[in-house]
């Protein structure tokens, strides 16, 4: 074989296999449309500054298990990207490879499971501290929205700088958090606070029934803070 033959079909190899790649990837648009600075943060995908307008394009590969997609707040970063977030925060760096600090608004998804269904959800498990809406590019998939005045109307208890802790997060006790091994455990008080104001989020741990949603594998994604 000719070295140009050689050459043309490393070529070939090249963008068939960043095509292959390309196709296999969840694309997700993150966009800020709140009035403030936010710093979004992915496990897997990292992290990045978005002014109030702008909007962050990121890839994650089908088959990704359990990844998260949150908004952190108030945060200061220097050049190296080392410094700290009042909500959010993961373990002081920009890019973040560990899950956020509580109180945060959550996106949990799986790409490309049971059944080439990609299954997301919006958690307040871990608490609330920027409004989000998911929706995906298929119109026959569901959208889920929790865009309510949590921070304003959270309860006393629960209220911090900046966001509210979800019960678990904040007392850690079985009956908040459904670590008693039991397969059930029942809403509360406080879990109702949030189910009542952002019904189709997980409210408490074992709030799956109208929590969790699906869509066909290769489906492409709107985050929108503040929507």
């Amino acid at each position: 074989m000719s070295i140009i033959m050689k050459k043309n079909l490393s070529i070939f190899l090249f963008i068939a296999i960043s095509s292959i790649a390309a196709a296999q990837a969840g694309k997700f648009n993150i966009t800020n449309k709140c009035n403030y600075t936010i710093w979004p943060a992915a496990v897997p995908g990292g992290g990045i500054r978005l002014n109030p307008g702008e909007s962050w394009n990121m890839n994650m590969t089908n088959g990704t298990r359990n990844a998260r997609i949150w908004g952190r707040t108030n945060c200061t970063f220097d050049n190296f990207g080392i410094g700290k977030c009042q909500t959010g925060d993961c373990n002081n760096t920009l890019e973040c490879t560990t899950v956020g600090t509580p109180p945060n608004t959550v996106v949990e998804i799986s790409l490309n499971m049971y059944n080439d269904l990609d299954f997301y959800d919006i958690s307040l498990v871990e608490g609330f501290n920027i409004p989000i809406q998911l929706t995906p590019s298929i119109n026959a998939c569901g959208s889920v929205n929790c865009s309510a005045n949590i921070n304003g109307e959270c309860p006393t208890q629960l209220k911090v700088i900046g966001g509210c802790h979800n019960p678990c997060t904040k007392f850690n006790t079985t009956e908040y958090c459904c670590t008693s091994g039991s397969a059930t455990c029942s809403p509360t008080t406080y879990s109702k606070f949030f189910k009542d104001r952002c019904p189709y989020t997980y409210s408490y741990p074992k709030d799956d029934a109208t929590s969790t949603f699906t869509c066909m594998g290769g489906t492409n994604y709107d985050i929108v803070f503040c929507p």
